[in-house]
């Protein structure tokens, strides 16, 4: 007898239907796999097998062939343990074959017929309702994730057995759907998801920033840029990227808060909106990071990778691609630490992702895309010692060695960081909160005062820019249309390009800087004092140039 069921694949970020396909022939027993599996699929006949015998049901004494399709298609993972054994049931008569019509699975299942969770939940979700499917069921684990994609009813389960009563009712997901209140009283049966405006809104509301659930990472106010003391050139062009979306390179000795810095970025940062929290999510679930609870992300993400990381771990890859820490940081920041201890040929990998906020991923039998539009933190020491330049302590390395170490950057990268930030040693002074003559300094500005500085001046980029973008993002089309510079400071900044040997990159970066400065003071026009002060976050392009 044939049977099938539906199941999913993950590629990139999207899920594509497999048919689990079982048939049962005469001949020894046994369970022969087909289908382009890799070794978790393959595994998985074991874990049916012990699953349906200790669920109290019955593997079939003869020869079983499980084929999933499509052929050509690679299949990982133990997502497809359930649909397996639900195709199995209903080959060898155990579960009626309309049971499963519109039905699409996921789950692994442990060897005493228990569900555990799976990754990318949500993509399969996704999937399934754009196929129409009449109820998708998963893990209990997997609960909270798949809920977010309105319009599907869920069956959540715990064990095999629980399945099956599930599956035997007349409508599987009315009950997940009643009480998730998914679907509104006065709604017709025969819709799914929040059709009316009250069941709308109370969607929108499972996602906002107030919901119950706690998302990984530090409390918003455990990093605030009140904590940091003096750094007033570095605090500014914090302010200025995180307004704009623009990137980052701080240079400066050890101990001298670059680090400090960067960790406070996301605190500048406005809220997530809806669908950012959605993409976020469905990125976090494909890659298995979403966490115990598969609450959603409502926070930006910040990801700091060690200098070690090899080009897959930071851009992506794998025989199957899976996102790496760039596509991670995705609406959020990526912060280098030690920049210049970073392997070339893995830095030199960020160029085009960096230009163009996704990277594709090819490989023999697939091509898949991940979104990663950053803020890129980067952070270095000037030199190998850490002291070039110190006013008190000298610096041991000899100006080749200074070369080597810069030309590990190499000049295209340098080029596309649109602030180059000096980060000096403060004295004692400073530290302690008091100035040279010893009075108390001013009280450091806190993140929420700038904040809401970052978020005025994103509702003007939002309101001029095409698309809403940011002005770290404007292409050099939309950046002439949207500019409005006065002609002082265009004439300001021929001058600057022609004497500083500017790259035509490095140069459009300057007038992105100087519009996101004017929206941050309120400006319609850019003024030569916004050029000046763009001007002044250049600092490397001469090293840029050196290598």
């Amino acid at each position: 007898m044939l049977a099938r069921c539906s199941g999913a694949a993950l590629v990139g970020l999207e899920a594509v239907e497999v048919a689990v396909e079982v048939d049962i022939a005469p001949g020894l027993p046994g369970l022969l796999m087909v289908g382009l599996a890799d070794a978790a699929v393959q595994e998985s006949r074991e874990r049916v097998r012990a699953a349906l015998r200790n669920s109290g049901l019955r593997m079939p004494l003869t020869r079983v062939i499980v084929n999933l399709a499509p052929a050509d298609l690679r299949k990982e993972g133990p997502a497809f343990d359930l649909p397996i054994a639900l195709a199995v049931l209903v080959a060898s008569g155990q579960l009626e074959p309309q049971q499963l019509t519109g039905i699409w699975c996921a789950g692994e299942l442990g060897l005493d017929g228990s569900l555990r969770p799976v990754r990318g939940a949500m993509a399969v979700a996704m999937a399934a309702r754009q196929a129409g499917a009449r109820a998708l069921v998963l893990p209990a684990a997997n609960r909270a994730e798949a809920s977010l994609v309105a319009g599907l009813p869920l069956v959540p389960a715990g064990t095999l057995l629980e399945v099956l009563n599930r599956l035997a009712e007349p409508d599987p997901g009315q009950e997940q759907e009643r009480q998730a209140g998914r679907r509104h009283p006065g709604q017709d049966p025969g819709q799914r998801g929040p059709r009316s405006e009250a069941a709308a809104q109370a969607h929108r509301a499972s996602l906002s920033p107030s919901a119950t659930a706690t998302p990984p990472g530090p409390a918003p106010n455990d990093l605030d840029l009140a904590d940091v003391q003096g750094q007033l050139h570095g605090r500014r062009a914090l302010e200025i990227a995180a307004a704009g979306g623009h990137h980052l390179l701080l240079v400066g000795p050890p101990g001298s808060g670059k680090t400090m810095l960067a960790r406070r970025l996301p605190a500048l940062l406005p809220p997530l909106e809806d669908d950012e929290i959605l993409e976020l999510s469905c990125l976090y679930s494909v890659a298995g990071l979403l966490g115990p609870g598969g609450e959603p992300l409502r926070r930006r993400p910040f990801r700091a990778p060690h200098h070690s990381c090899s080009s897959a771990a930071l851009v992506g890859g794998g025989s199957i691609p899976r996102p790496g820490e760039l596509a991670l940081a995705h609406r959020g920041v990526l912060f280098l630490d030690e920049l210049a201890e970073y392997r070339r040929d893995v830095l030199n990998q960020l160029r085009q992702p960096l230009e163009e906020g996704e990277v594709w991923i090819s490989r023999a039998r697939q091509r898949v895309r991940f979104p990663c539009t950053v803020s890129l933190v980067a952070a270095t020491n000037p030199c190998p010692c850490g002291w070039f330049g110190d006013p008190v302590r000298a610096c041991r390395c000899g100006e080749r060695l200074r070369g080597q170490y810069w030309g590990r950057l190499a000049g295209p990268l340098l080029d596309r960081l649109d602030l180059q930030v000096v980060v000096r040693r403060l004295e004692a002074g400073e530290l302690d909160g008091h100035g040279d003559s010893g009075a108390s300094a001013a009280a450091p500005e806190s993140s929420a005062v700038v904040a809401e500085r970052v978020a005025a001046a994103r509702r003007r980029m939002a309101a001029r820019n095409p698309a809403g973008c940011g002005n770290g993002q404007l292409s050099g089309r939309a950046l002439r249309q949207h500019l409005r510079a006065a002609p002082q400071a265009l004439e300001l900044w021929r001058l600057a390009m022609d004497r500083r040997g500017l790259s035509a990159r490095a140069a459009e970066r300057v007038l992105r800087v100087a519009r996101t400065i004017a929206d941050l003071a309120g400006q319609e026009q850019v003024d030569g004092g916004a050029v000046a002060e763009a001007l002044s976050y250049r600092s490397f392009d001469s090293e840029a140039e050196r290598t």
